[in-house]
């Protein structure tokens, strides 16, 4: 392997838990999955993920869930008043 250099990345406390806990599982480290990825980069000469603009359907959706969580409270108050809504 030749010379190294560190990259640096800011990431949320409970992201970087969250994700190096799921790598951890994987038996990765956050460096492996890192040189993993700019392996795909380079192999693919793309971005190794599949990015999609979300249609106007799922654009709203995205903001009803948004809307739902700045309000902290639910949006159905029983199980059951969830499925109806469903039903019908």
């Amino acid at each position: 392997m030749g010379q190294t250099s560190m990259l640096h990345v800011r990431l949320d406390d409970d992201l970087k838990a969250q994700g190096n806990a799921v790598l951890e599982a994987i038996g990765l480290s956050a460096s492996d999955a890192v040189r993993l990825f700019y392996k795909r980069v380079i192999a693919e000469q793309a971005f190794p993920l599949e990015l999609k603009v979300p249609n106007a359907r799922t654009r709203a959706a995205m903001e009803e869930a948004h809307a739902i969580l700045r309000g902290r409270k639910a949006r159905f108050e029983r199980g059951e008043d969830l499925i109806s809504s469903l039903d019908g």
